[in-house]
């Protein structure tokens, strides 16, 4: 196996198929480059994210070989932590690590294997002549003794954090199998000031809380962010004018407007996965129904009826279903509605009321809100209801949304300290309700209804 690997290095770039592939986005431009190995075998090892409580895969992240060594250390770090966030990860701290391994040689395996590491990361960050940032790594599977990723990523300087976040994607998904969800970005509602007297606005920030922003103003009360599949728009509740309506805010201008006139009331907005369409609940005559609002030819459709509450709506992800809350049948109970021919089924049928679904982007779930025994719930069930689990409970928590490859469900909880204190984190947890973290806020900044982006594009 040794001659092997030492057979797959002396080759790596006479036969390596490069395959380029050009990010748009609003950060920069990014080049991606993946090297594929002609002929060279495949690792075996693997990471399985839904069997419980595994142990944690040993990986050592060396030193990255850079002129700039206060940013290496930075990416170095952001790297770690995303993959030290999923609880699938044992970072081996850099003390331990033996001799550094530059990027033109092999590792030596028994050195590893001494300080138990199953897997090791070279990494070079240097600077185009076009005046970008270049990271190039590799991965190395120790046990199998063989390189099982190289990649080189290329972005403006202003975007290089970005590229530990992809990284730290690849490395996650060559191991897991799975989509990575670190380049990605979370929206959210925001609260500050007294309670009684607090201050809502629209904010967004990287999957681990860096770059936080306000991208609404503290005029105009706001709630219920959510974003397109491209990543261009964001659908929101605005109470501009005291007159609660559904607006949509352009990301790369910042321009907001109305979305339609109704004659009501309207809020939970949710856009379609085609990004054709935005799924709204609508209130008129004492009566609140499911529309669906068609972005093209600005037509209406009314998809419930009745004197009831219907409102969260969530699309499956082939756009054929929608997932809603509605109080119907006595209750407040999660329903699922065949777009086609609007025909819809309860699915909940278990202690307490049940509200906020949110399909998961794999479509094998419905994360919820459940309310039983004076304690909110956050748990997951497939779509029929079945296989119910609850992954977190407390005195208040709502609005879960799904990271991109299903495996992680982010929502917020609200921890009531006194009747003149409460503080609202916004909380991230896997779908086995292990390892839960709250994604850090500024100070003094109380965060609810997240919604989690797609991978950025």
């Amino acid at each position: 196996m040794l001659k092997k690997a030492k057979n797959l290095f002396a080759r790596r770039f006479a036969s390596a198929r490069i395959l380029v592939k050009a990010i748009n986005c609003q950060l920069g431009f990014f080049i991606l480059y993946s090297l594929f190995f002609i002929g060279a075998a495949r690792a075996e090892l693997k990471v399985d994210i839904i069997a419980g409580n595994v142990s944690p895969i040993p990986i050592a992240i060396q030193k990255f070989e850079a002129k700039d060594a206060k940013l290496a250390a930075t990416l170095r770090e952001v790297v770690e932590n995303d993959l030290k966030s999923t609880g699938l990860f044992h970072i081996v701290k850099q003390a331990a690590h033996p001799k550094l391994v530059k990027m033109d040689e092999m590792p030596v395996w028994r050195d590893w294997e001494a300080i138990k590491t199953q897997v090791m990361v070279q990494s070079r960050l240097t600077e185009t002549a076009d005046g970008k940032y270049s990271l190039q790594f590799y991965v190395w599977d120790i046990q199998g003794k063989e390189q099982i990723e190289a990649q080189v990523l290329v972005a403006p300087k202003k975007s290089a954090r970005r590229l530990a976040h992809i990284m730290a994607d690849s490395i996650y998904e060559r191991l897991t199998g799975e989509v990575g969800y670190f380049d990605t970005q979370i929206a959210m509602t925001t609260e500050t000031g007294e309670m009684g007297n607090r201050t809502k606005r629209l904010a967004i920030m990287d999957s681990d809380g860096f770059g936080f922003r306000y991208i609404s103003d503290a005029k105009t009360m706001v709630m219920s962010p959510h974003f397109s599949p491209n990543m261009q728009t964001i659908v929101f509740l605005s109470y501009r004018d005291d007159n609660p309506m559904v607006w949509t805010l352009d990301m790369n201008t910042g321009a907001q407007r109305k979305l339609g006139q109704f004659g009501g009331m309207t809020f939970a907005p949710r856009f379609s996965p085609d990004g054709g369409k935005v799924a709204i609940s609508l209130v008129k005559n004492g009566a609140t129904n499911l529309y669906e609002y068609d972005l093209e030819n600005s037509k209406l459709r009314q998809l419930t009826f009745g004197d009831n509450i219907n409102t969260s709506p969530s699309y499956s992800p082939d756009g054929k279903k929608l997932a809603f809350n509605s109080n119907r049948s006595g209750s407040q109970q999660i329903h699922v509605m065949d777009l086609g021919d609007l025909s819809e089924q309860r699915i909940t049928f278990g202690n307490g009321r049940y509200a906020t679904p949110a399909w998961s982007p794999d479509g094998n779930y419905i994360a919820f809100t459940k309310i039983a025994d004076d304690t909110f719930f956050i748990g997951v069930m497939s779509p029929k209801g079945k296989n119910e689990k609850i992954l977190a409970g407390g005195w208040y928590m709502e609005a879960p949304s799904w990271a991109p490859g299903s495996r992680r469900v982010v929502y917020y909880e609200t921890e009531k300290y006194s009747d003149t204190e409460r503080v609202s984190h916004i909380r991230s947890v896997d779908i086995m309700g292990h390892n839960t973290y709250d994604i850090k806020l500024p100070e003094g900044v109380n965060g609810l209804e997240p919604t989690w982006s797609p991978k950025l594009p």
